[in-house]
Parts: structure tokens; sequence; C-alpha cells
């Protein structure tokens, strides 16, 4: 295919999703009605966005939430019989019976285990040097418990007090996915993982008095390769002086292990920090900016954008004894969730959060998944440094890989992050320059398109029946049927001459992966 082909095709078809447009109902993105009822979260995010003069936007249609519903929960474009069957459900609680099916699903395990792991700097390579055997246990650690569900503050817990060694007591990975391993360190990985602040900006008695509680933890090699033991120093038997980050001190024993304190003071009900941390980073996650943002940069001089919103996310992980996919759920089934992502106006002020849906790339693991969904073969990865030898099957998903040490040229070109501090702004989903020339000019991408086991079908469909073609082109890349302009004016392209239906389905295939609509959550 040609460059100048791929632009022809690419200029007629047009697509501006998250474009500022007018208030009316947007086709195919909106529905009129609401088939969602309003539940807590929308109670106040509506009071919150009434005192600013603004309201939601529609609801999305339900092509849109299928797919966008997709890739929140579980990191992957659903399946075209998947589409068409729920466009074709006449249940009006079929979107909370998807969320419910999704939360169930392999795959929320493997893409919120990836999210964690980013926070948790879960990588076996400089600087943090975990290794190949530890990152595979604490990653294995990590995505059991998203799969079972452990309740948070046990998720906490357990990694905040664990001791032993790093290959068979995986929680102890915490204290070794630090860069540094002196009690500051240790107190900074903590506040920033668990409290969403970082200590930095903290007065430096603030800063002693949190470091404390982690003034005894030690560690030891054994003989076996780069394993190492985590503990408490037996040499440190004097008693501690601590003072917890809410200004209370407190004295621990000599014979105690302080981290358990500050454990217990943590996850404490009354707590203001952990329940606040934990919901303000799933919202983020989920709805592309955090009630505080950044979610990991939470202080006195960086409020929420509704702390009625903040404050009502808090109580329900807690009465729901940590629940978190009870926040998963919430925030699913919202209609500030489910609204369109098409802002109401040019002048909207950017500064009015949660007015619509926030459209925003997909993570690189994300993406280079659905390319090769598309493509029908998967990405191979290795590490030969350092030993042992890594190998990942070629079949296995990229938001399934354990160690941030394993990667490529397009993760890194597409913001993976590297993991070496677990700040959130390591991940860039921001477009650039050279992410668009990539998806125009790729030979790995035009591989993809010419070699798909999905596509070539498309094509075989589309030598009958240019619209069917077309129809199907639509649904498997962007989970939704085209408009009837849209249709209009592919399957003319598809009938036009010089080109065989196979050639025609790529240019079309290639256009349709470099719109905003595909590259996007929205």
């Amino acid at each position: 295919m040609t460059v100048t082909r791929r632009f022809s095709i690419i200029a007629v078809l047009v697509l501006t999703v998250g474009g500022a447009v007018a208030a009316a109902v947007v086709r195919p993105f909106e529905d009129a009605n609401w088939s969602t009822a309003a539940n807590v979260i929308d109670t106040q995010v509506n009071a919150a966005l009434a005192k600013q003069g603004v309201s939601m936007r529609n609801s999305c249609s339900d092509a849109v939430f299928i797919r966008r519903v997709y890739l929140d929960a579980i990191g992957t474009l659903p399946l075209p019989r998947d589409v068409d069957a729920f466009l074709r459900d006449t249940n009006p609680n079929k979107r909370a019976r998807l969320v419910d099916e999704l939360l169930d699903r392999d795959e929320f395990a493997d893409y919120w285990s990836m999210k964690w792991c980013d926070v948790l700097r879960v990588k076996s390579e400089y600087p943090i040097n975990l290794w190949p055997n530890a990152v595979q246990a604490y990653h294995h650690w990590i995505h059991e418990a998203i799969r079972n569900n452990m309740p948070y503050d046990k998720f906490a817990r357990e990694l905040l007090t664990s001791s032993g060694s790093n290959f068979r007591v995986p929680p102890v990975n915490f204290y070794r996915a630090v860069q540094g391993r002196d009690a500051i360190s240790l107190a900074k990985a903590a506040a920033l993982t668990f409290m969403g602040e970082r200590m930095d900006k903290w007065p430096k008695a603030r800063q002693d008095g949190m470091a404390a509680f982690f003034s005894k933890v030690a560690y030891k090699k054994t003989e076996e390769w780069k394993e190492e033991i985590v503990l408490v120093n037996p040499d440190a038997n004097k008693p501690v002086k601590a003072a917890f980050p809410d200004g209370a001190s407190v004295t621990i024993p000599a014979d105690s292990d302080p981290r358990l304190a500050f454990a217990d003071w943590l996850i404490s009900p009354r707590n203001k920090w952990f329940a606040r941390n934990v919901v303000n980073r799933i919202w983020a996650w989920t709805m592309g900016r955090g009630i505080i943002n950044e979610p990991d940069d939470i202080r006195p001089d960086n409020p929420p954008a509704s702390p009625e919103t903040l404050a009502c996310l808090e109580k329900e992980l807690i009465d729901s004894k940590y629940d978190l996919k009870h926040i998963y759920k919430l925030i699913f089934n919202s209609r500030t969730y489910q609204q369109s992502s098409i802002p109401h106006d040019d002048t909207e002020n950017p500064k009015v959060a949660f007015a619509h849906y926030a459209v925003r790339q997909l993570d690189a693991e994300v993406l280079i998944d659905a390319l090769c969904w598309l493509g029908g073969e998967g990405e191979s990865y290795s590490s030969p440094i350092p030993e042992p030898y890594t190998f990942i099957p070629k079949e296995q998903r990229t938001i399934a890989l354990a160690d941030a040490s394993i990667t490529s040229s397009f993760l890194t070109t597409f913001g993976r992050p590297s993991r070496d501090t677990g700040l959130v702004s390591e991940r860039s989903n921001q477009p650039t320059d050279t992410q668009r020339m990539y998806m125009l000019n790729s030979s790995d991408v035009q591989k993809r398109i010419e070699r798909s086991p999905r596509l070539q079908m498309v094509g075989n469909a589309a030598r009958r029946s240019p619209a069917n073609g077309v129809r199907m082109i639509y649904l498997t890349i962007l989970s939704r049927y085209p408009t009837r302009d849209e249709e209009a004016v592919a399957a003319q392209y598809l009938q036009s001459g010089g080109l065989t239906p196979k050639q025609a389905a790529a240019d079309l295939a290639w256009a349709l992966i470099n719109s905003k609509e595909f590259l996007c959550r929205h």
C-alpha cells in the first residue's frame, strides 16, 4: 500500500471522537435516553456540576459502552460476536450484567495486576533489581490477590508486614522493589503507595517520624542466587520512638516490629489517607483523571474536584469491608462513567471535571494486544539478561507480562512505564508524532493487516457484498456498525477501480486503525 493511497482513504473517513459539537445527540456515539439509573456517585457528581453551572453529557451508546467497559475493565477489545449480541440484547439491565461478567473474567486479574505492578515497581533489572525469580513470585501473588478479590486492607497489611525469602514470601518484595534500603526510602515508598503522598514535600520532623516505623527492616542474602531475606533486624533491640503522619507519637517496645504498628494505624477506618488514596487511584484509572489529581500527589493545597464524591467512595469502600470490586462496580454502573465522551461545546471550561467521559489513548500494552488480535499473531518477548533466560510464549497477552524489564520498542514508543519510581507520571498516554508515523508507515502494522485471518474473511465478504464487508470491518476494528454515510463512502471505495477487494479492505482497515476512535478509549 502506498502512503498516498493510505492517506487518501484516511482523508475520506474523517473520525472526530471527542471533538467539540453542539448539545444535540451525536450518532452513533450517544443515546437520547438513559437505560442506567443514577447511583450514589451520580448524586454527588451532579451536585458538584450544578454548582459550576454545567450538567452531564448524554448517555453513551451501547456500542460505545461495550468497547469502553471492555477496555477499562479488562484491557481487551470485545469480540465482534459479543458486540453484535450486546447490541441486539433488549434486557434493560444488560450493562450491569456485562460489568458483573467482566469483573469475573481472567483478563480482569491480568489487566489490574499490570496496573498494580506499575505502582509496586515490579521489575527485574536496574534500578529495581528484583531479578526474574522474585518478579514471577511477586506478580503471581498480586495476580491471585486481585483474582480472589483480597480485601484491600489485608492486601496492604501483608505487603507492609511480611518477612522472609523474596522467592518464597512474595509480599516481602515490596521492600526489595525500592531503590534505597534505608528507612527513609522505605517510608517514602509506603507513603506514596498507600497514602498517595510524596514525603519529599513533608517537613523533616514528619519524615523522620514516619521513617522510624521502617528502621528495623534488614536484608540478608542466602546461598541461592539472588535470593534475599527481608527481616526485622535482631540487633535493633531498643524501643523505637515514631510518629504517625497525623502527628500522633508512639513508642514501640524493643521486642515488637514497628511495621505492625504502622500497618494497624494505616488500615484503620478512621485513617483519612488509606481508603481515600485507593478509591482516588481507581477513579483515575477508570475515569482518566483523579478526583484529586495527580492521584499520587495528595496534599492540602491540591484539593479534590468533588470532595463529596471522594467521601462517598471512601465510605462505600469501608462499609464493604475494603472490597475493591464493589468500587469498580459502582463506577462502571454510574451515569458519570457511562456518559458520552463528547463535550457540550467549544467553550467548555477545561477545569470542570467529569462533565463527560475523558478521551485518552490506549495503554501501550492494550494497543499492541489489540493489534496482535487483529493480526492473528502475538508479540515475541524474551529477556536473555539477566539470567535465568526468560522466554514469553507468543500467545501470552502483553497485559499479562510480569516484568517491566521485558519490553520492546513499541511499548517504549507508546508510553509503557519503566516502573522505576511507582509514580503515575511514568506512564504516558499522550500521543506523539513518532507514534502517529509508526501507525501510518510501519511495515509491522502493514503485515498484521495483510496477514490477518479476520480481515481476510472480511475481504472475502467484501468481494460478495461491499456493504456487508464494510459492516464487518467496522464491527471488527471499532466494535460498532458504520453509519449510513460511512457505509456508503467506504462501500464506494471498495468498489473503486484499480483495487482488488482485498486491497480496498486493507486500506479501509488501515484507515480505521489510524483513527482516534480506534487508538483511544472513548
